[in-house]
């Protein structure tokens, strides 16, 4: 047998005894998260709960069923916290807080908690720009130079509608890791440095990629067409009309009170595997991408206002709430600023708009908004990867059941 041959068994054996060695440390660790994971609700019916009110008295069933998901949920994911929100024809009927803003001081979570809502706040800054579509100060099929020169041009053109609906091609972070967590940027333009010059990863409108660094470039069109800074903008025209008082900027709160604190998940990406103080991040830099903090109470505000037509005339709504189609013809499932989804409720099949947030990667907020029920859920949670989504459709299931139960 020659030396050549017995060189690559040797390699070969290395190979498979490294990969095993990986496999039985992954498998280790595991086993230790496992085993030393601490329920953070061992009992789901014995999660406190705060609430500033009684809920509407027609919606007691649904309330109590909404009571229960929110408690098993906790429980079940081992979350800090959440907080919930129901808004039905017009008004908010329901708001509770359940478990830990902070696991540390044990301060419960109640319904003007404020919690980071990461990308939803997307759909926020959407609703800005529909106002400057109204007053004719943007426009969607403009170039997005034209709006921030700063955005260098690419190969091919990038209008403002392509970079709201994510088929710009414009690149993101890398959900916990990016240059922009480190920074703190007084406007949005200032972050472009850290990602304008990058190649588009694809030709604009041929494929669709979520990109929180193209609703930084949002962000910075709206602050020009305002002609004021974006944030003050936001607080003028969407969040002061609409009474969304615990509606802030992060970077502008550090130490706001009531605002919980948030977690990450020791391993996996998982939080039932224990959660572990978020490192600190500045979310300055993201403006309309990531920034704001909220209630889910302001999220069913927002959701309810714009169903209505209160805060948008509703051609502009449904122009934004329209998903957008790739040039093969296909629909992204997502409009400008807005996730767009059928589900079942009661029955019945049901479109659904809102959107989820995410931070650092992991969900943290959904908002719920069905208009044809009249119906708006907003969950929020203090912890990255929490499944919000889930909870707020369960919730928004028992108050469809209880209002196709009625006679």
């Amino acid at each position: 047998m020659s030396k050549s041959w017995n060189r690559t068994e040797t390699w070969l054996a290395l190979i498979v005894l490294g990969a095993g060695l990986l496999i039985m440390a992954v498998l280790g660790v595991w086993g230790y998260m496992s085993a030393t994971a601490t329920p953070l609700h061992p009992e789901a019916a014995a999660v406190a709960s705060v609430t500033f009110s009684s809920p509407a008295p027609q919606w007691a069933g649904a309330v109590e069923q909404g009571r229960h998901i929110a408690r098993s949920s906790l429980a079940e994911q081992n979350l800090p916290g959440i907080s919930v929100a129901v808004g039905v024809g017009g008004k908010i009927v329901w708001a509770e807080g359940f478990g830990w803003a902070s696991l540390e001081k044990r301060t419960p979570v109640a319904p003007d908690t404020r919690f980071r809502i990461g990308t939803a706040s997307m759909a926020l800054t959407s609703a800005a720009v529909g106002l400057l579509l109204e007053q004719g100060r943007l426009a969607l099929d403009e170039e997005i130079q034209a709006y921030v020169p700063a955005f260098p041009r690419k190969e091919w053109p990038v209008t403002l509608r392509q970079v709201l609906g994510h088929v710009a091609g414009i690149r993101t972070d890398g959900g916990d890791e990016g240059p922009l967590f480190s920074r703190h940027c007084e406007r949005p333009v200032d972050a472009l440095e850290h990602f304008a010059d990058r190649p588009l990863l694809f030709e604009p409108g041929t494929a669709y990629r979520h990109s929180s660094y193209g609703w930084i470039v949002v962000s910075a069109a709206v602050e020009a067409a305002a002609d004021e800074p974006f944030l003050a903008f936001m607080r003028k025209q969407v969040f002061e009309p609409l009474g969304m008082d615990d509606t802030k900027a992060d970077a502008e709160t550090a130490s706001a009170a009531r605002r919980a604190t948030p977690y990450f998940p020791r391993f996996a990406s998982d939080p039932r595997y224990g959660p572990d103080p978020m490192r600190p991040i500045d979310l300055s830099c993201y403006a309309g991408a990531s920034v704001f903090l909220s209630t889910p109470s302001d999220l069913v505000r927002f959701g309810l206002a714009i169903d209505s037509g209160a805060l948008l005339q509703p051609a502009t709504v449904q122009g934004l709430q329209a998903s957008e189609r790739i040039r093969s013809g296909d629909e992204t499932g997502y409009g400008l600023g807005w996730d767009l989804e059928t589900v079942m409720l009661s029955g019945e099949s049901t479109r659904v708009s809102g959107h989820d947030g995410e931070v650092l990667g992991g969900i943290v907020s959904s908002l719920m908004m069905f208009r044809e029920r009249g119906l708006v859920v907003a969950v929020t949670s203090n912890i990255s990867y929490a499944g919000t989504p889930g909870i707020a459709l369960g919730i928004a299931r028992a108050f469809a059941d209880q209002a196709a139960a009625r006679p």
